[in-house]
């Protein structure tokens, strides 16, 4: 089973029901099966997605063609409205991991609907606020922590966004590649694979092809805390 219920932290669950409707209602009902890209990084498009199930997958590419994961969106998350309130370029792209179903607004629709009901403009200034977050603490660990850690970390934030609890351990089911979660650790795929290794050898975790499972969190937990100490 990949649904998963809305996060509680997501942008939409932050909305009292009728007005939550009503913002829906704005827009179209969509479905996009995987490897569907919802929007290009430098498109001029405006509109915004709100996924309402399935996930997809953010991304940036360098000027060297180097792609990054910059982030994992699931139920109740929002799409692209940086660009629909800036006007700029999309300064990212995003790509359907699994079927997603989502209401599809236009920018200027979504602008106009946020000038008349400021409490849904505060609920997407914190959802924004919460990204940021992230990303600075994200920002911190690249230059205080270990690749390891930062592997160990991701992980653990798959496991409590995307992870469903089985009798065997967590289970992370997303199609993502070890390159991929790499690239959100800031570090290369071949210290992604020997971390992975020696996690497997101690049985924190057990993996497949685009599957982990974590068999023992608190390892994880403490790895994330290790001292700076990469190659």
């Amino acid at each position: 089973m990949h649904k998963k219920a809305t996060h509680p932290n997501s942008f939409l669950t932050a909305l009292e029901p009728e007005v939550r409707q009503a913002l829906e209602s704005l827009g179209a009902r969509r479905s996009y099966q995987p490897r569907s890209t919802l929007f290009h990084q430098g498109d001029p498009s405006r509109h915004v997605v709100l996924i309402l199930d399935g996930w997809v997958k953010v991304t940036s590419t360098s000027r060297t063609g180097e792609e990054a994961l910059l982030a994992l969106r699931g139920p109740g998350d929002i799409l692209g409205e940086l660009a629909a309130i800036d006007g700029g370029s999309r300064s990212a792209a995003a790509h359907v991991l699994l079927p997603i179903t989502a209401t599809v607004i236009d920018g200027e629709r979504f602008v106009g609907f946020l000038t008349q009901h400021p409490p849904i403009a505060l609920a997407l200034l914190r959802h924004i606020s919460r990204n940021l977050r992230e990303s600075d603490r994200h920002r911190l660990e690249y230059v205080s922590t270990s690749s390891s850690a930062r592997i160990a970390a991701r992980v653990l934030e798959l496991a409590a966004r995307h992870g469903t609890h089985t009798p065997d351990g967590v289970v992370i089911d997303l199609p993502l590649s070890q390159r991929e979660l790499a690239t959100a650790a800031a570090t290369s795929r071949e210290v992604a694979a020997r971390t992975l290794r020696a996690l497997r050898e101690r049985d924190v975790l057990r993996t497949s092809r685009q599957r982990i499972v974590v068999v023992r969190p608190e390892v994880l937990q403490s790895l994330c805390r290790s001292v700076p100490s990469d190659t």
